[in-house]
């Protein structure tokens, strides 16, 4: 089957490239291959499955839909199971947004809802531009991907995404931060910067595949101030932080910033395509038809999404995952002290990152600087990692970012297996990594070994 998917399949193709397994079974955290050998999935369909593979009650939510004989396809009508699913999304929102709030539902991946969002405010304000931030992954549309930190050709304006260890500033923490958000009312308030009033601001709460990069909360705070002031719509995408992965149900709960505009997909489905967008009413200028798709009206991703929200929101799992995710980082904050090829890391709840880094001194040009990234050792990891039953994902500029994206059901016992084999994969790295010459990071903006867009 791998060889005739490498002949069949595009050369587009990502996660089958660094994982060459066949999956056959999969429930929770576990994957069984069809060589007869189980893997614990740290990758969670790049952050769909909240609850892991097949859990009981999303399968029995879409069981319940095709045992009833319900139409599976109904384009935008109103369906009870399309109702149920309406309600609980609502009652999920920040309390700010669910008293005013409207929903589109879209195409059935994020960067639909992406695009959607861009129309939205687009009719909503009468301007056209947007701002976006370094590092940022939307989506693979055109328009998704001019708001990323990897697009050329882009009509949108780009502003400094404040992070410690790799600050553009050089500085990190709240200095750091103080000045992106000066950064941006410099640009949106010098009549000559170039840069005219745009239609929208669209930020990730934590930026995945830029490498795993929290949004410090006062900052987040600071944009939704300065785009409040300017009567500029705010488009918070909570693809993949979304229902509870942080360790608040909405990443944007930890700062208490309510967006104008919520992208949501991935999780909301339960595991199947489903995405839309949540926003404020006064936004809501659309005429009959201004956005559309076929398979907006997906039933069963719908009823598995219900589900998935009520059994995250009853359970309190949000919270779980913080508790655990906290667990995680201090241990794997440890690896720093003990391999020098692991520059930093970082993350929130359990959405973590760990920085892979060329071994040796700073650049003389800033001797107290990050090291460079190591893309190579990244990828070594993530080998390491298959060999000993544990995927994980890999993210960050250079793809040189070690990522973590385990299911909120994750047991304790789990949690060590993983934390073990994902230590015991870099230690073998590490033990080889210092006697290599060192290797040079793709440059910014291209696609390293192993890039893997998550959208």
């Amino acid at each position: 089957m791998l060889r005739r998917q490498a002949a069949r399949e595009s050369a587009a193709r990502t996660y089958a490239r660094a994982l060459p397994i066949v999956p056959v079974r999969a429930r929770g955290l576990t994957i069984e291959g069809a060589d007869g050998r189980r893997y614990l999935d740290c990758l969670s369909g790049a952050g769909t499955l909240a609850l892991g593979h097949n859990h009981p009650v999303v399968l029995e939510a879409i069981r319940k839909v095709l045992d009833s004989g319900a139409p599976l396809h109904v384009l935008d009508l109103a369906t009870p199971v399309k109702d149920a699913f309406t309600t609980e999304l609502f009652r999920t929102l920040p309390p700010g947004l669910a008293d005013r709030a409207r929903v589109q539902f879209c195409g059935p991946a994020g960067t639909d809802a992406v695009e959607a969002a861009f129309k939205l405010v687009r009719a909503a304000t009468g301007r056209t531009g947007m701002l976006a931030f370094t590092g940022a992954y939307h989506g693979m549309t055109a328009g998704a991907l001019e708001a990323s930190g990897g697009a050329y050709d882009v009509r949108v304006a780009r502003l400094p995404y404040p992070q410690d260890y790799r600050c553009p500033f050089g500085i990190g923490g709240e200095r750091g931060a103080e000045l992106a958000a000066r950064w941006t009312e410099s640009v949106l308030d010098d009549a000559k910067s170039g840069v005219p009033l745009p239609a929208g601001m669209i930020l990730e709460p934590v930026q995945g595949e830029g490498g795993v990069i929290p949004a410090p909360d006062g900052w987040l705070r600071r944009m939704r101030d300065i785009t409040t002031s300017r009567s500029i719509p705010l488009i918070a995408d909570e693809v993949q932080t979304g229902v509870g992965r942080t360790g608040r149900f909405w990443a944007v709960e930890h700062s208490g910033v309510v967006p104008d505009v919520m992208v949501l997909s991935k999780a909301i489905g339960g595991s199947l395509p489903l995405a839309v967008v949540v926003y404020r009413d006064d936004l809501d200028v659309w005429r009959p038809g201004a956005h559309a798709g076929t398979f907006r009206g997906n039933q069963l991703a719908m009823a598995a999404g219900t589900a998935t929200l009520a059994h995250v929101r009853e359970n309190g799992l949000a919270e779980r995952a913080a508790t655990l995710g906290a667990r995680m980082l201090a241990q794997l904050r440890g690896l720093t002290d003990r391999f020098t090829c692991v520059g930093d890391v970082r993350g929130r709840g359990l959405m973590i990152g760990i920085d892979m880094v060329t071994p040796g001194p700073p650049s003389p040009s800033d001797a107290t600087g990050p090291l460079p990234p190591a893309p190579s050792l990244a990828t070594e990891v993530q080998r390491e990692c298959l060999r000993r039953g544990l995927i994980v994902e890999l993210g960050g500029r250079h793809a040189g970012v070690v990522r973590l994206l385990p299911p909120l059901t994750i047991t304790d016992e789990q949690t060590d297996a993983v934390l073990d084999r994902l230590t015991d994969a870099i230690a073998s790295v590490a033990a080889t990594a210092e006697t290599r010459e060192p290797v040079s990071p793709t440059p910014e903006g291209a696609e390293g070994p192993g890039r893997m867009p998550g959208g």
